[in-house]
């Protein structure tokens, strides 16, 4: 047997050894282009051709908090591999690194959630909330509490629970049986108020469909419900201000646990460390990835209240973990990263931020297939329909063809997403930057809206 050595020397190159090598998440076989990312600083990156683009979107997927290229958390990952590049945290076993970090994140965490759990990512995170939860339950006696309550338009992962729990169809297609006992109820859109709730104030049919929803399962058979504090993939969906704090008093009527998914929102994504606390959440459990090393490293945490901590390690203990599960390497480069987002007040900028966008982005409602604005922070989402009238929403392809004019014509990386173009840049973008993506997205969306 060869080992053959591939070091390609083009651009050209590369995209064909991609396409004939690679599976992209979420590729279709319509997608045949390819933008192969070799360098980034800041928030600008270049493609093998040598191209400078405009990251508006934290390296794809609402992250690189601190902006690409930090040599800190280059330097801290290096420093931590010459000292201890790995050892299990299984069982009795740990670092001082994830020692260091627990107590931080205890510390930045609302209410009592001073345990956690390290995983790899926010998968990984969210399927160790859904074995929390029910774990939590069986230990107290009652084990039927096995029912999650999720909702549509949510996000929250890919792997076989969280992809279930996740509230776009496509994810569960042809690949059931899905995790059973998994429902899911109406999120809060309150661009689609009127199709979705009617003439009902959007909160008191939510609360009410929820309420109904736990009869129908029976309120001795629900373990948890998860929610993003503001739903990202869904389109930056910001609920009214009463939607958690009832939805709380809802669950906890029933004995009912609450999951804030943070893995987009927390640290500093919409201009708080935790959105679930000025949401009004009070949740038992987070689940975060994604900021908490700004993609510098595969690495998530899963906080839970010191009550439910003590209990799922009684018994049997808490028999789940993954290989990289507390990872040294991880730790470091998290504590240098929350290190600089401190420093430079990144969560403060990320409201500026917010701010910029506003104001840049204002010229689309004078654009006939833009549906509504939405800005929470440094997350946006212009929501494209074929007719504002209607509200029809435009199809993918559309959105997909749009993102990569606005790239072609102006080197500025968006994303679509559904029948929505998604902002989530670093949190190190400046109003400079902000007004050229601006900019890149209203002028494109305006010619597009024309036929030009």
């Amino acid at each position: 047997m060869t080992i053959t050595s591939v070091r390609p020397s083009t651009s050209t190159e590369l995209e064909d050894l991609d396409r004939r090598h690679i599976i992209h998440p979420l590729q279709s076989a319509a997608i045949s282009d390819r933008v192969v990312i070799v360098r980034g600083k800041g928030s600008t990156v270049w493609d093998a051709d040598g191209n400078e683009l405009l990251d508006a979107t934290g390296g794809g997927l609402w992250h690189s908090h601190v902006g690409h290229g930090r040599r800190e958390l280059a330097e801290a990952a290096a420093q931590q591999m010459e000292r201890l590049e790995y050892f299990t945290s299984y069982q009795e076993f740990g670092n001082d690194r994830t020692v260091e970090l627990a107590v931080r994140l205890a510390g930045l965490s609302p209410g009592d959630l001073n345990k956690v759990f390290f995983t790899s990512g926010g998968s990984e995170s969210v399927e160790t909330a859904i074995k929390a939860a029910r774990l939590y339950h069986a230990r107290r006696d009652e084990p039927d509490r096995t029912w999650i309550i999720s909702r549509y338009y949510g996000y929250h992962g890919a792997n076989y629970g969280s992809g279930t729990l996740t509230g776009f169809p496509p994810m569960q297609l042809g690949v059931g049986p899905n995790l059973p006992h998994v429902e899911k109820v109406s999120p809060p859109y309150l661009y689609r108020a009127a199709e979705m709730y009617g003439d009902k104030d959007p909160t008191d049919f939510l609360i009410d469909e929820l309420e109904q929803t736990i009869q129908r399962l029976g309120p001795g058979n629900v373990a948890a419900m998860i929610g993003e504090p503001v739903m990202g993939g869904g389109g930056v969906l910001t609920p009214p201000a009463d939607y958690w704090p009832r939805v709380r008093q809802v669950l906890d009527r029933h004995g009912i646990l609450l999951i804030a998914d943070e893995v987009i929102t927390a640290f500093g994504r919409t201009g708080a460390w935790f959105d679930s606390a000025r949401r009004l959440m009070e949740p038992d459990i987070i689940t975060t990835a994604k900021g908490i090393t700004s993609g510098y490293f595969s690495f998530g945490a899963v906080l839970l209240r010191d009550g439910i901590g003590d209990t799922i390690i009684q018994d049997m203990g808490f028999f789940h973990g993954y290989t990289f599960s507390g990872h040294p390497v991880g730790a470091a480069v998290a504590l240098a990263n929350l290190d600089i987002m401190e420093r430079e007040d990144l969560p403060g900028n990320a409201l500026a931020i917010g701010e910029w966008f506003k104001a840049g982005l204002a010229p689309l409602a004078d654009v006939p297939t833009v549906g509504d604005v939405r800005v929470e922070g440094a997350a946006a989402a212009i929501e494209m329909v074929t007719d504002r009238g209607t509200r029809e929403p435009m199809a993918f392809p559309d959105v997909f063809g749009l993102t990569a004019r606005i790239r072609a014509e102006y080197g500025v990386i968006s994303r679509p997403y559904a029948h929505n173009i998604i902002l989530s840049p670093p949190l190190v973008m400046n109003e400079e930057e902000v007004r050229r993506t601006s900019t890149a997205i209203v002028e494109v969306l305006s010619r597009a809206a024309r036929g030009a």
